[in-house]
Order: structure tokens, then C-alpha cells, then sequence
């Protein structure tokens, strides 16, 4: 009976509505067999002579023809109408476009991903005020330039855990919260599938943070699949996974990295048909396995990445390595991929040692490493992930879906690294720029920009970059901050809590369209801004260099009672790289207790 009603889930969340139907006029020329795509292609085209993996099975020579953006034949013996444009397909392999199973998605992470042949992605964490945004953009067959996202909005997790520390308001649950009415309330805001998070780093150290109750878990999954919605969940060790397949989630999107599978998880996974995304790309880079700084030499790949995607590839998780972390996961999926268990590819990206879109390629070669043939795992990214979340026009090459298109020089088939050798890539059938960035728009933005960040005269607006609230919670600590912009300034209140070797709460400016993307600031001299708070000192607080620099520099100031301007000079925030300014925070510390302060008149002058 549960399998049923899972199978009519899927059945419900694949009847997508099709949208307006866009038909863009003009042409190109035919393409020989080592042309790229040019981005002016229009939407009716044949792709001949290619071998088509079609997201189950292979033609080894045909043709595929698209028409107002989606696939309108596919075969060995298509007719190919006259006067639609012809592309070479010979030495190449057709694909559907990729989808990411475990994605965070902000900024320009959708261009990122389609650069990369990633069409379509997961959401599993983020705020909930785009839900209806990314709704209809899935909908809209003249996207043309971003992956389309179907997203959690934000995860049910518990107060004070694991989720609570990216920097955005994240409604959690307590002891006295009522399950089934919270977790009703993320889909009435649009949630597309519920992700609950179970995880008190137990895997990770000595250190624990809250999470999820027995209770609390099976209570949100009853939820989510009586509005006809999937329940996945984030776990890291075997006994968290025991305990959500007990309580119903239709997958995991982890593997466990703590110990191989045990004999039992198998069976109970494979009983219940629950699906596992390992994200081994990310998994790798908590054990320092060095597979990130592979990915990122490959020619294929970084002749591609952005300033931001190369940022994140490059960074590290603080943790010793321990390569029996991968080599267990890579086990683990071995173990259920030979037990019949779906096995769906995601990247976790963009966490540090990922990438957005460059990440999955990764991963499938994980995949492939853990046993799974070319063809399961380049289904992992297609097929499987559509059938699983019930994308219906999605995930395949066949007549009626999305002319969400892949197409690479060789044969993943025998050599699955070929999915990197990208050639074209179309979204909707619009063919898809390949190109990295040249430049990356924040950091021209702030080039030019006069040294004025905020004023607050038009809320928690700046005229370039974006703020955010900051807690000694992201490393595990229980300090708590508010902020609010009140009469032209931003107030800042919060308590400073014992527990964490260095605490600090306050705000943070981030210069770039991203958190934490560097952003040039070497022409500018002095930090500017005006305060006035309790008469406590404070810091202000300028990360710089490279991603996984711990340490920031600081300066101190004292919030007094009476509005005071200070001025801080770049130059006396000892070690600070101007050059690559990530985040500049205002934060109270030692001693512990209640503060509030506020900031006007921000500037970098």
C-alpha cells in the first residue's frame, strides 16, 4: 500500500503544465562535426548521424529533431523536414540534460549549472519566498539561459541545527512545535518535495548539535506524503538513516560515510524501495581525498568554470583528512547498487571541493568507481532522477519532452569522463553559450560603484552586494542575532552564548552577488560607517584571500550612545588581501550576554 500511494506521488508531481510555447524565427547554418553550437540557433533543428543515449538506452546512430523546444522524433530513420538546420552528430553522443539530485542554488548557480549541461536540479535548502519564481520559470519554454530548479524551500530542521547557519532566516522546530502544521506550512509555501535534516554531528567530532526527534521525523513524513509530496532526508551516519527508513522518506540524500553499509540497512532500503543520492563528490572533500583538485585539472572542465565556481572547487572543509570516509561510501553505494536500490547523482554543490554543474560530471566517475556501469550512471542523471520526482517531460530523449539537450565528443558509454567534452548544450532547444564568464558582474559592479553601500533610506537594500546575519552557530555555537531596518538604519540585537571557543553574532556585507565570492577592493582606502549602540566594543571583521581561509582581520569600535562616525583604514586590517575581499561583519564578542547596536551610512570609500 505505501508503494502505491509512492507511485501515485510521482504520478501527481509529473503532470507539470506545459506553459506558453515560445517560437523564436531565424537559423544557422549547418554545423560540421567539430563545430560548437552558436548561441543563435533557433529552435527547429536535427541533430544527425549521433549515438543517442536516450536516458535507458542507446541508439548508436540516429537522428533527433527538435521543434519549438521540445523533441519532436527520435530514431534511426527520422526525415529530417527541409529547411530546418542541420547538426553533425558523427564521433559524438546525445544526452539528456543532466540533473542534479542535491543542489543549493543562489546567485548565478543556474547559468553555472546549464554551462555545464546541468538543465535541470534539485533545490534541497534555501529560503522559500522564490518557490513560485522558480515555478514558473520551469514552466516557460522560452528559458533559455537557467537550469530549472524544483526545491524544498526550507528544510524541517531543528531549532539551533544543522540548516540554521547559512546566514538566512530558517523557521525550525522545537519541542513544542507542531510537526504535521509545520511541515503542511513549507508546502503551502510552495515546497515542491519536504528534505528533513537529521544530523547531530556525531559523525564529525565530539561536538553535537540539535536535531530531529524519532517523533518528529516520522510525523513530517506522514505530512509530506499525505499532501502527495516526497520526504527525502539529509543523514550522515547509518543509525540516523536506520531511523528515517523506519519512519517512510522515499530517499536519502547522503550516503552515510561513518562505516560500510551494514547487511540490514540494505535490506531495509531495498524493502521499501528508497532511493539514495551518495553526493560522493562532497564526501570526498570532508575526507581530503584530493578528487576536487582532479576535477578542477581537467582541461575539459576549468577551461569553464567562473571565478566563483573555481572559488568553491578549490576550497576545503576544516576537518583532518580521512580518506576511509570516501572509500566507506564508495562501498556503501557499491553495496545498494548490487541490492537493486536507486542510485540518483547530485553534487551538494556548491559546498567547498564542488563546483555548481562541474561537480556532477565528478560524480558520476564516483559512480562509475562504486560500480555502477556508464549507462546506470549517466541514468543516475537522467531518467532515474525524473522518474523518481515525477518530472514527466524531463530526463529522456523521446517525442514530447523538454529539448533539454547534451551533447559530448566521444562515448561516455565506454569512457564516462567524455561527459566533460562538452559540445553543445541546449535549454528548451535554445543553444546554450558555453563560454565561462569573462568578468564576473558583482566585481565590475563594485569597480564602478561610488564607495556608498548602504543607507537604509530603502530598507536592506546596497548598492551592491547584500547583507546577512552572522552567528557563531555556523561552526556550532548558540549565539542568536535579529536584525531589522528601523527609522534609516539597521538594528542589530542579539546574545553572545557561551559554549564556542570564540563567539560572535552580528551582520555581515558580502560585496559580491554570492557569499563569500572575492571581489577586488584594493582601490579603496577606508570602511566608513556610522553607529551607536550599548557602549560595548565590538569588531568589525574583513575575510579575505583564499576560500577556506579561517582567520579574519580585525579592528575594534566602540557602539556608544550617540550616533559616531568611525573610520577604519583597509590598510590596518592586518594579513587582510585587499585584492580578494570576501565579507566585512560587525560583530559582538566576549563577553557573553545580551547586546544591540546599529549601523548607518556604510561605505568603502
Amino acid at each position: 500500500m505505501h508503494r502505491q500511494t509512492t507511485r501515485a506521488r510521482r504520478h501527481v508531481l509529473g503532470s507539470i503544465a506545459t506553459g506558453v510555447l515560445v517560437t523564436l524565427l531565424g537559423g544557422a547554418s549547418a554545423m560540421d562535426a567539430h563545430a560548437a553550437p552558436r548561441a543563435s540557433a533557433g529552435p527547429q533543428f536535427a541533430i544527425r548521424d549521433v549515438r543517442i543515449f536516450d536516458g535507458t538506452d542507446v541508439i548508436e546512430r540516429g537522428t533527433v529533431l527538435v521543434q519549438d523546444g521540445r523533441i519532436t522524433a527520435v530514431g534511426a530513420d527520422v526525415a529530417v523536414p527541409d529547411g530546418i538546420d542541420r547538426i553533425d552528430g558523427r564521433g559524438r553522443t546525445l544526452l539528456p540534460g543532466l540533473i542534479d539530485a542535491h543542489v543549493h542554488a543562489w546567485g548565478e548557480a543556474q547559468a553555472d549549472m546549464l554551462r555545464f549541461g546541468v538543465t535541470s536540479g534539485f533545490d534541497m535548502h534555501g529560503v522559500s519566498d522564490r518557490l513560485a519564481a522558480l515555478r514558473a520559470q520551469r514552466d516557460d519554454l522560452g528559458n533559455a539561459g537557467l537550469a530549472d530548479l524544483w526545491a524544498a524551500g526550507t528544510a524541517v530542521t531543528a531549532e539551533g541545527g544543522h540548516g540554521t547557519q547559512y546566514g538566512f532566516a530558517v523557521p525550525a522546530v522545537t519541542a513544542e512545535t507542531d510537526v504535521e502544521a509545520f511541515t503542511a506550512q513549507r508546502i503551502d509555501e510552495g515546497a515542491d518535495f519536504i528534505k528533513l535534516i537529521v544530523e547531530d554531528m556525531r559523525g564529525y567530532g565530539d561536538r553535537r548539535i540539535p536535531t530531529l526527534d524519532a517523533d518528529q521525523v516520522q510525523t513530517a513524513v506522514r505530512a509530506a506524503h499525505a499532501r502527495d509530496r516526497l520526504a527525502v532526508a539529509h543523514v550522515s551516519t547509518q543509525d540516523s538513516a536506520r531511523a528515517v527508513v523506519a519512519a517512510g522518506v522515499d530517499g536519502l540524500v547522503h550516503i552515510f560515510d561513518d562505516a560500510p553499509v551494514e547487511p540490514g540497512l540494505v535490506q531495509a532500503l531495498a524493502r521499501r524501495d528508497v532511493f539514495v543520492v551518495p553526493t560522493l563528490v562532497v564526501i570526498a572533500s570532508v575526507a581530503g581525498a584530493g578528487e576536487a583538485a582532479r576535477l578542477g585539472a581537467d582541461p575539459a572542465i576549468a577551461a569553464r568554470l567562473s571565478v566563483t565556481q573555481r572559488g568553491t572547487l578549490d576550497a576545503a572543509f576544516p576537518l583532518p583528512p580521512a580518506p576511509r570516509r570516501l572509500d566507506d561510501a564508495i562501498a556503501s553505494v557499491r553495496r545498494l547498487h548490487g541490492a537493486g536500490i536507486t542510485i540518483l547523482a547530485g553534487s551538494d554543490a556548491p559546498n567547498p571541493g564542488t563546483a555548481q554543474g562541474a561537480s556532477l560530471h565528478g560524480e558520476l566517475e564516483l559512480l562509475v568507481r562504486a560500480g555502477l556501469a556508464p549507462e546506470e550512471a549517466l541514468a543516475a542523471a537522467t531518467a532515474s532522477p525524473a522518474e523518481r520526482f515525477g518530472l514527466g517531460d524531463r530526463g529522456r530523449i523521446a517525442p514530447g519532452q523538454r529539448a533539454d539537450l547534451l551533447l559530448v565528443d566521444g562515448d561516455p558509454l565506454q569512457d564516462i569522463t567524455a561527459t566533460r567534452r562538452i559540445a553543445g548544450v541546449w535549454k528548451n532547444g535554445h543553444a546554450v553559450a558555453l563560454d565561462a564568464p569573462a568578468a564576473e558582474a558583482a566585481g565590475a559592479e563594485v569597480a564602478s560603484a561610488h564607495g556608498r553601500v548602504s543607507d537604509f533610506e530603502d530598507g536592506l537594500s546596497a548598492r551592491f552586494g547584500s547583507w546577512t546575519p552572522t552567528t557563531d552557530r555556523m561552526a556550532g555555537g548558540a549565539s542568536t542575532v535579529a536584525h531589522a531596518v528601523v527609522d534609516g538604519a539597521l538594528q542589530v540585537r542579539g546574545e553572545v552564548r557561551p559554549g564556542f571557543a570564540f563567539p560572535w553574532s552580528g551582520v555581515m556585507f558580502f560585496p559580491a552577488a554570492q557569499p563569500m565570492q572575492p571581489v577586488d577592493l584594493s582601490a579603496r582606502g577606508t570602511l566608513v560607517f556610522r553607529v551607536r549602540g550599548d557602549g560595548r566594543t565590538y569588531s568589525a571583521m574583513l575575510f579575505s584571500g583564499a576560500p577556506d581561509a579561517a582567520m579574519p582581520a580585525v579592528q575594534a569600535f566602540v557602539a556608544g550612545p550617540e550616533w559616531t562616525q568611525v573610520r577604519l583604514s583597509l590598510a590596518d586590517f592586518a594579513g587582510a588581501d585587499l585584492t580578494r575581499v570576501r565579507g566585512i561583519a560587525w560583530t559582538a564578542g566576549v563577553p557573553a550576554g545580551a547586546f544591540e547596536f546599529a549601523l548607518d551610512d556604510v561605505a568603502v570609500e
